[in-house]
């Protein structure tokens, strides 16, 4: 994408009242094994086709936000699709890095400091740890308040299964409970094209895979796959120019919780229950509208609890709340209606896949097979996407709409 932009032709707006955002571009590069391009092919690969999605010329962008790659992330991958932003956002809190990006966006381009701002990311992961590019163990570092817990051992799966224990210890969540959750995405997923595993999934398999983290097995855990997507948010001003229907940001909320697992008050509780909320304020709706949740899914106990702290169900209740199919395309509510991390694709920082997979079903793109609708055969009009970061350290939830 070398000469893609040299400088936005257009002055961002006058910040005399707040600009409506919308989602006006998604697409996703070549995912689940793809040996070939790097991960900045595969970033530009994606910014290609979100602003073709998008039908706008490519010289009204003027924000960019990255993070995972370069030396000088975002600056390096800007440089490589020959972009020449005058706002950009490089946070980097985890998988909950792109919501959080993207209500930063928002924000920006709401007060006039940005008119369009594109959201990126590619890896290859998987096809690193094939070629022998890097290991699979993932070091967060030993410096810092983490020097108290690395000597112990602690890997980023066992704190999450610690969590998990602990959730089961307090109310009761059962294992079958928490294998329903990767059961009912593997179904999900068996409609999508794109999903890198679709073959149907049952309780039994779960439980009996090969245990990583007690109580997690491999099927608890996210698969490794490569893959990039992109998302496009620009002012309500450019939506007339646009090649399809807006999706507006309706409202947005971030948190922060803990690094070291002894500052963490409840292991029961994650920091969804606040971003959560204060999306939900923002945008004046309640989990009731929700049609359908878009929710990061690195184990399965990170969709249960994290169902609980959104308010879909009062807390200590996801285990039964996951059961019954209430998770299926068809269901109550729709959860990781692509397939999710646990089975569609995980290259590492899954939160941009959510707002993708979002939009598209808003949209009404996603498919005869896997399309959501709502009781009545309309289109879904409001969907939930909520990153998580680290070991639940982090969470960024967004509500979008239709119309």
């Amino acid at each position: 994408m070398s000469g893609l932009l040299h400088g936005p032709t257009a002055e961002p707006a006058a910040a005399t009242r707040r600009r409506r955002v919308a989602v006006v571009g998604v697409a996703l590069s070549d995912c689940g094994r793809v040996d070939g391009p790097t991960p900045h092919a595969l970033h530009a690969q994606a910014a290609r086709r979100a602003l073709a999605d998008s039908g706008l010329d490519r010289r009204v962008i003027d924000g960019f936000a990255s993070a995972g790659l370069g030396t000088l992330a975002p600056i390096e991958v800007a440089e490589y699709l020959g972009l020449r932003p005058t706002w950009v956002d490089s946070t980097s809190v985890g998988g909950s890095t792109w919501e959080v990006m993207a209500a930063h966006a928002a924000d920006a381009i709401a007060a006039g400091h940005a008119n369009a701002v594109l959201l990126v990311y590619g890896s290859t992961a998987r096809a690193d740890i094939k070629a022998r590019r890097r290991t699979s163990n993932l070091s967060f570092g030993a410096r810092g308040p983490l020097q108290f817990e690395v000597p112990y051992g602690h890997t980023l799966i066992s704190k999450y299964a610690m969590a998990a224990r602990r959730h089961m210890h307090e109310y009761g969540t059962t294992l079958e409970q928490l294998a329903e959750v990767a059961v009912q995405t593997r179904a999900n997923a068996a409609a999508n094209p794109d999903a890198m595993f679709r073959a149907p999934l049952t309780v039994d398999e779960v439980l009996s895979g090969e245990m990583i983290a007690d109580p997690f097995t491999k099927l608890h855990c996210c698969i490794r796959s490569d893959g990039g997507c992109a998302v496009l948010l620009a002012a309500e001003d450019y939506v007339p120019d646009t090649a399809k229907a807006p999706v507006w940001i309706l409202g947005s909320g971030t948190s922060v919780s803990h690094t070291t697992m002894s500052e963490w008050e409840d292991f029961t509780v994650s920091p969804a229950a606040v971003s959560g909320r204060l999306a939900f304020e923002r945008a004046g709706l309640t989990p009731a509208d929700v049609d359908l949740a878009e929710i990061y899914d690195a184990f399965t106990y990170m969709t249960l609890v994290t169902l609980e702290d959104l308010g879909f169900c009062g807390k200590g209740e996801g285990g039964a709340f996951v059961e019954k199919g209430r998770l299926l395309r068809g269901g109550e509510l729709p959860v990781n209606t692509d397939g999710g991390g646990l089975s569609a694709c995980h290259p590492g920082m899954r939160g941009l896949f959510l707002l993708v997979e979002a939009v598209r079903q808003l949209r009404g793109e996603a498919g005869q097979n896997r399309q959501v609708t709502k009781p009545d055969g309309h289109l879904p009009e409001v969907a939930l996407a909520s990153g998580t970061g680290g070991w639940f350290c982090s969470s960024g939830t967004l509500l979008l709409g239709r119309g």
